[in-house]
């Protein structure tokens, strides 16, 4: 969308490969459980990186992002469909399409195709049943006002 993203990214409990020294001098080593100011701190460097290729890019200077990302724990199963519609949906929700289905930007296609994605689609399609059920939840009613309320910008 042309103002906003939602994304949603699982995070390893531990590092699997090798040990990272971020910009905070906090070390992770296999094995170590990582702390949420670990996490937050390699988003930011994501972040700052893809400024930094886009100001490049547009000979542009500055911030590109408004504010602060934020983040949200995912904690129950009922949540996590929820979320994952709700990101479907956002598109429509804001009026940039009649149907979300119609986005092209969507996961969603990705999640129903058969071909080789970076998405772990056998994973997100068993939390729904399967690809049958997780149509079936995509075409009826979510309560959108329950997930809103778990979104940050929708709380304004």
């Amino acid at each position: 969308m042309c103002n906003h993203f939602h994304f949603l990214v699982r995070i390893r409990e531990t590092l699997q490969q090798t040990s990272q020294v971020s910009e905070t001098c906090e070390v992770s080593t296999p094995g170590e459980a990582l702390t949420p100011r670990q996490v937050s701190q390699h988003f930011s460097n994501f972040f700052n990186a893809y400024t930094k290729a886009m100001n490049k890019a547009y000979e542009r200077t500055g911030s590109l992002f408004e504010e602060r990302f934020g983040r949200i724990e995912v904690t129950t199963d009922a949540y996590f469909t929820n979320l994952v519609f709700y990101i479907h949906f956002n598109p429509q929700k804001h009026g940039f399409v009649d149907d979300f289905r119609d986005w092209p930007w969507s996961s969603y296609h990705t999640l129903q195709a058969a071909g080789d994605t970076k998405l772990n689609r056998a994973e997100v399609l068993d939390w729904f049943g399967g690809k049958t059920q997780f149509e079936e939840f995509h075409r009826g009613m979510v309560d959108e006002k329950a997930v809103a309320a778990l979104i940050d910008e929708d709380l304004v």
